[in-house]
């Protein structure tokens, strides 16, 4: 089968490998029916993951079947229709048991898939702790509604459950990109009294302006102004930072209020700074790490009812053969890409 390889710093080939087996009773085998490329999957590809191994499958966004499924799994069955999760996890460890799944201590606990184990950018793909990692989607749930469940969605719905969003605040989201867009669709869940995203990109705010009339859209150099207008004690009462750059790190703190809390979601590739000195007294409660996707049973409810709805942020599709070509696109940020669903014919 063909699979998307990592074969050294910056560099990703399409390659024949053999069809997975199980390895262990609690393992699936899946077949990819759709999945998608992450900027984490170009982390990777620049050398930003130095626990990512070369030879692995990339890729950790995808839908799919169950084709085969261990004697330990106990919630699946041969032909069920599954999101993947981004983590795998054991769901028996200290970490699992408390609800954060991304600190699993299983050997193939945390970001496995794509990083340290074979991914979906393939046919077909083994998944440890089956169990666990996928989740039943929905009859009335099409694979592309589903799509972003296992990661970009449910980074999204971690940043806003943990948050603490109330209906008197107002919110303030740094970047749109596809991570930023769902972020904002689980914020809007919450109900509160405002929210303003802000972006450097033009083509990006006029997407959230088209699908999200009611959000002020701003661009960086206005964020502050914008803020200080639309907030009513001095700065944002909740900031999630998506962006993952140094202006928009320290923009994050300048733009919340006093006593607000700053979630940091976005993945750095160098280490950021804290000026104390500067912030002394706005006494700001910042929540940071990578996402705990135990939500994404609750997420596809959510879908299947109607409130939350991730397939506009599909601009592209391509089939495997030609995944090569959807990166170059995604990386370069061509032709109004947000995200790239990748299918087998």
């Amino acid at each position: 089968m063909l699979a998307y390889t990592y074969i050294e710093k910056g560099r990703f080939e399409l390659i024949e490998k053999p069809r997975p087996t199980l390895q262990k009773p609690t393992d699936a085998l899946i077949r990819v029916t759709l999945g998608s490329i992450c900027t984490s999957d170009l982390h990777i590809k620049h050398g930003f993951v130095p626990r990512a191994i070369p030879g692995i499958t990339v890729g950790h966004e995808m839908v799919g079947v169950v084709e085969e499924a261990g004697s330990g799994v106990r919630t699946l069955k041969v032909g069920d229709r599954v999101a993947v999760n981004v983590e795998t996890f054991c769901g028996e460890c200290f970490f699992c048991r408390h609800g954060y799944v991304n600190n699993c201590t299983d050997p193939d606990g945390g970001w496995a898939l794509g990083c340290r184990i074979d991914g979906g950018q393939t046919l077909y793909v083994r998944i440890p702790h089956a169990d666990q990692g996928l989740t039943h989607i929905p009859d009335t749930v099409s694979d592309e509604q589903a799509l972003f469940v296992g990661d970009i969605l449910a980074t999204g719905f971690w940043a806003a459950r943990i948050s603490e969003i109330s209906t008197e605040d107002t919110v303030l989201i740094i970047g749109a990109g596809p991570t930023g867009i769902c972020t904002l669709e689980c914020v809007r869940l919450k109900q509160p009294h405002g929210i303003i995203v802000c972006e450097k990109s033009e083509e990006r705010l006029n997407f959230i302006r088209r699908h999200y009339p009611s959000v002020v859209a701003v661009r960086p150099e206005e964020c502050a102004a914008a803020v200080a207008r639309h907030s009513s004690h001095g700065g944002a009462d909740r900031v999630i930072e998506v962006a993952g750059t140094d202006s928009t790190f320290r923009m994050a703190w300048e733009c919340a209020r006093p006593n607000a809390i700053v979630t940091v979601v976005a993945m750095y590739d160098r280490a950021q700074v804290l000026p104390l000195p500067d912030m002394y007294g706005k006494n700001l409660t910042f929540k940071t790490g990578g996402v705990d996707g135990c939500d994404c049973e609750e997420i596809l409810r959510l879908i299947a009812r109607g409130k939350i709805d991730t397939t506009p942020l599909i601009t592209h599709r391509y089939p495997l053969n030609r995944i090569g070509e959807a990166y170059r696109l995604f990386e370069n940020r061509e032709d109004g890409v947000i995200k790239v669903a990748i299918y087998n014919d």
